[in-house]
């Protein structure tokens, strides 16, 4: 496409996100996610040119190249052998994803172990816990194919599911490529599933979150006590669960929420949510599996991804006998947020409103006089017949006809436009009062005034035609 399109969406659901009609009639949806990365951190036993720096309780961590950092290792260590542990004795009976690193994975069988006895969702974290943000496409694509095989090798089946975390600009549309993915966390964009078209495939996005997370804990901006967590994953809960038909992810890792003070803080934002009525505790294959049969993706191709024919053909006629309007638009820098009625409204009303007064005077006296000789004579367009038959404009008396014979006659000789209102704002009565206030107004005035009522019809226009 040669027109210029905005690839990111800074619409999602808007102000009316879909009912998610989530199992049982529940209120939400909570999705807790144990990350397990020991074993697959940046070490260079593992290959890697320096020592982890990420998420842990060290201070300003930086990576020492070409050496080991001990505190560091034994602080991952701590994750595999003590923090898994109590996280697993306390989460074994609530169902949880785990968001598993290869090489961690294969590292830890005595963990991999645990997790499928407690009927764990094991998704992918990636071949190991590094930066991909400077790897090639090929690189990074070679990366995704030996984590899914180590994956299956590892836990006997390849995952549904996947986030990579340290993740590239690339990196959703490659693993989008590499695999039937049931869902893709990389994201943290909503609080819903969504869709996102990449090449071919409709892929599921299923957010995560870096808010109720314990990563918060080794960050500078953070929690500094358990309790702080706790009211964090309480608050977004209690506000959710008000909201309803939302999601709660909770992200958990075994080396930080697996220490016993924020254990215990973890287990009594828990033990709150599981007091609550109408709570669905569902790992994300559940939540991605549901949504993908509840709301599949939609076929029909949104307005920014239209070539200019299939544009102009959807919308020239919005604005009255004004292809130009549509054209026009067509040109400008568009993307989701544009999809909707509203972002094509915008995106129309810009060009009318730039097009000068000559193009504009033009539009308005494309606009047919109300209840006139072409509705008389049933010449009008579609839309214009539907909008004057909802306030009775096709079924007046003869007195009622005189009437708007006569004003459309005087308010046309006075500023050389038809009168344009629209129509299905009011009924016949507050048509004619506004026709008869308006007709005091001067031609500025005027003009402005019926440039707001042309802008408003095609509103409504819109909004019938997209929803």
């Amino acid at each position: 496409m040669d027109v210029p399109r905005y690839p990111r969406d800074l619409m999602g659901y808007g102000p009316t996100p879909p009912d998610p009609r989530w199992p049982g009639g529940a209120r939400i949806a909570v999705q807790i996610v144990l990350n397990y990365e020991e074993g697959g951190e940046n070490n260079i036993l593992h290959g890697d040119p320096a020592s982890e720096a990420f998420l842990s309780e060290i201070t300003g961590a930086a990576p020492w190249p070409g050496q080991r950092h001990w505190n560091m290792e034994s602080l991952y260590e701590y994750g595999a052998r003590a923090g898994f542990w109590r996280l697993h004795r306390m989460l074994r009976d609530y169902p949880v994803t785990v968001f598993g690193v290869a090489t961690a994975l294969a590292r830890g069988p005595e963990q991999v172990a645990a997790m499928q006895d407690a009927d764990w969702e094991i998704a992918s974290h990636g071949l190991k816990w590094i930066e991909h943000k400077d790897m090639s496409d090929a690189e990074e694509r070679a990366q995704i194919a030996d984590a899914i095989a180590l994956h299956t090798e590892v836990t006997g089946a390849p995952p549904r599911g996947w986030y990579t975390g340290r993740c590239s600009m690339d990196t959703v549309r490659l693993v989008s490529e590499a695999g039937d993915f049931d869902y893709i966390a990389d994201s943290y964009a909503d609080e819903l599933p969504y869709w996102m078209r990449l090449g071919q495939r409709d892929q599921l996005i299923v957010p995560y979150t870096m808010d109720v997370n314990d990563m918060r804990f080794a960050i500078q901006a953070g929690h500094t006590e358990p309790g702080d967590f706790e009211r964090s994953i309480q608050d977004a809960f209690d506000m959710l669960y008000a909201e309803g038909g939302r999601m709660l992810s909770i992200g958990l890792h075994c080396r930080i929420a697996g220490r016993p003070g924020r254990a215990m803080a973890l287990k009594r934002a828990l033990d709150h949510i599981a007091g609550h009525k109408g709570v669905w505790f569902a790992t994300r294959q559940q939540i991605a599996q549901h949504w993908a049969a509840t709301h599949p993706p939609r076929a029909e191709i949104a307005p920014s991804q239209m070539d200019k024919a299939a544009y102009v053909g959807a919308f020239g006629g919005i604005f009255e006998h004004s292809p130009w309007i549509a054209e026009a638009a067509f040109a400008l820098e568009q993307g989701p947020a544009h999809d909707t009625a509203r972002g094509v409204h915008n995106a129309l009303c810009r060009m009318l409103r730039t097009g000068g007064e000559d193009r504009r005077l033009a539009t308005l006296r494309a606009h047919p006089d109300l209840a006139g000789k072409l509705a008389q004579a049933k010449r009008l367009t579609e839309d214009s017949t539907s909008e004057q038959a909802s306030a009775g404009l096709d079924a007046l008396t003869d007195a009622e006809r005189n009437a708007f014979t006569r004003l459309n006659t005087a308010y046309t000789e006075r500023f050389g436009f038809p009168f344009i209102i629209a129509v299905r704002d009011h009924d016949k009565a507050g048509i004619l009062g506004a026709f008869h206030r308006r007709l005091e107004n001067d031609r500025a005035t005027e003009f402005a005034e019926a440039c707001r009522q042309v802008e408003r019809i095609a509103l409504l226009r819109l909004v019938d035609k997209l929803g």
